[in-house]
């Protein structure tokens, strides 16, 4: 697959360490890149069940109640909530834990990104499924016992570490196996992070249906049988990944020589613990915290806002939202969960789409068209609103989630470009604090303005054209901080000693032979293994997209 390069820093006859180390998973001669993708995949489509957790939310809401829900006095806490056992919890307590998911994804990516680059992506793949699917089962016995506090410590605490390892696990090892299409690569896996609520959601409600009882809403039993699944998949996956032999390349790929034809693409590499000092690091974040806020306060209001802004028009009844009765607010909701569904579609698709494109447009330039574009749509939403333009204020809509699921599958590449390979999990690690950061400003500026102007007596209509507007200023905020990066000076790349010392610590090596492995890996990898590889992986997902292109049949319907 390409030349090997001795690593003239690799120390020789050091222990091998265990079974999980990351010297026990150099790659050996012949060996296929594309089954890595594969790996990252399998775990990315599991972790990104925390996008559909919601699904959860209704039947939690009624778990003692069963048909429906046994109302908590309205004066109680939220702290006797976390404990009480006679009434069933609010929805908006539930939801907390999506909020948990992703400040303690973004925070254990942050804490734990330089451990994982010395330990290896097999290790930091295995603790990530113990954790999330730990974290399933302690959700579990919480359901069981009625104690919230055990849902949010399982799933939102354990599990959202295990998000995090789980999230940054494959993105160094996939930039080194595809130098020559890093944007590509790393698309191809964070697209499955996307795409794990297409799965994980329909699958949770089919599952929940069987389950579901006279005496239960059957969702501790799908909390097990999910954990269970997942654990297969996340340890096939983790036990999957291979790490490339220092030096190596593809075949017949030359490096691009430095300062040649991009200036932003660097051939060194800086220490994760510098960049907390380097202002490029937090011109990235700030474009990153732009771009996600922008986006994620969109999601989470999707549905209701077609059918405040759209009302009977949704359904051909000449009718604002206020004026629709029971039976119509049901067919709208119908066809407002298939306008979400199509988004996702857009998300998923953009995380793979964007991410190829900025190997040929250059990681800056895509983020030039994610802010450019990205503000002139959501500039025209209130007035595709006032005229009544459905069709309009969907397409903006479904390009916007294209971009922010772009956005997040491009800036691996942008910090490899700028920052080196050699740590490069890491330093992404400590760039997803702007994703937690994200998760909370979006939707406090979209659902909070809303309230804000309903409040005002605003009709429900015109509720969120403020709100755009606003979301176009964070937008030109990102523009600003992209338009000024420029490349890493030189006072802030590891000297070679420095590299030297990196790369030994990372036990990495010229070759498997030089850790004990012998002809490990030698001979070409069949190619059907790549094949079912694959179909592991795509066999689900095609199953959750054609799911949600029912739900989405519905909207054009």
């Amino acid at each position: 697959m390409g030349s090997q390069v001795a690593d003239p820093g690799a120390i020789q006859g050091e222990d091998t360490g265990g079974f999980l180390s990351r010297e026990r998973i150099i790659a050996g001669p012949g060996f296929n890149r594309w089954l890595v993708p594969p790996a990252a995949l399998a775990i990315h489509l599991c972790i990104g069940m925390a996008y559909g957790f919601s699904v959860f939310w209704l039947p939690l809401s009624k778990a003692i109640g069963l048909s429906a829900a046994q109302a908590c006095p309205p004066d109680m806490s939220l702290w006797a909530e976390l404990f009480t056992t006679s009434c069933d919890w609010r929805i908006s307590s539930l939801g907390w834990m999506y909020t948990l998911f992703f400040v303690l994804l973004g925070s254990s990516a942050a804490l734990w990104g330089g451990w994982l680059e010395h330990a290896g992506p097999r290790k930091a793949g295995v603790v990530s499924a113990l954790c999330w699917c730990g974290g399933l089962l302690v959700s579990a016995l919480g359901v069981h016992w009625h104690q919230l506090w055990m849902l949010w410590l399982g799933s939102g605490v354990i599990g959202g570490i295990g998000l995090g390892l789980g999230y940054i696990s494959p993105v160094s090892t996939l930039i080194k196996w595809f130098p020559d299409r890093r944007g590509m690569a790393t698309g191809m896996a964070i697209m499955g992070f996307g795409g794990g609520a297409m799965i994980g959601s329909p699958l949770a409600a089919e599952l929940m249906k069987l389950f579901s009882s006279a005496t239960s809403v059957g969702v501790v039993q799908t909390f097990v049988v999910m954990a269970a699944g997942y654990f297969v998949f996340m340890m096939g996956g983790a036990l999957s990944y291979r790490v490339p032999p220092t030096g190596w390349k593809p075949a017949g790929w030359t490096p691009p020589p430095a300062q040649a034809h991009n200036a932003m693409i660097t051939q060194r590499h800086v220490h994760a613990r510098k960049v907390w000092g380097i202002p490029q690091f937090w011109l990235l974040w700030m474009v990153l915290c732009m771009n996600v806020s922008a986006g994620i306060g969109v999601i989470g209001m999707a549905s209701p806002m077609l059918q405040e802004v759209f009302g009977g028009s949704l359904i051909g009844v000449d009718a604002r939202f206020g004026a629709l009765d029971k039976e119509q607010l049901t067919a709208i909701a119908g066809v407002a969960a298939g306008f979400t569904a199509l988004l996702s579609l857009f998300n998923i698709g953009g995380r793979f789409f964007w991410a190829s494109l900025s190997d040929k447009l250059g990681r800056k330039m895509t983020y030039v068209v994610f802010f450019v574009l990205g503000g002139a749509l959501y500039a025209s939403v209130p007035g595709s609103a006032v005229a009544g333009s459905t069709l309009p204020f969907v397409a903006a809509f479904c390009v916007i989630l294209s971009m922010y699921g772009g956005g997040f599958a491009t800036i691996p590449a942008y910090l490899a470009d700028l920052f080196g390979t050699q740590m490069v999990g890491a330093i992404h690690g400590r760039l997803l604090t702007a994703w937690a950061t994200a998760g909370i400003l979006g939707p406090v500026v979209v659902n909070y303005m809303r309230d804000y102007q309903l409040g005002l007596g605003m009709p429900r209509e015109q509720v969120y054209n403020q709100t755009m507007y606003i979301l176009v200023g964070m937008l030109l905020v990102g523009l600003v901080c992209n338009l000024l990066v420029r490349p890493v000076a030189d006072r802030h790349f590891m000297t070679d000693a420095e590299l030297a010392e990196e790369k030994r610590l990372a036990h990495e090596r010229a070759t498997a032979a030089e850790v004990g492995l012998g002809r490990a890996g030698v001979g070409q990898t069949r190619p059907v293994l790549v094949w079912l590889a694959w179909a592991a992986v795509g066999i689900p997902l095609a199953w959750g997209v054609y799911r949600t292109a029912l739900s989405v049949g519905k909207f054009f319907h």
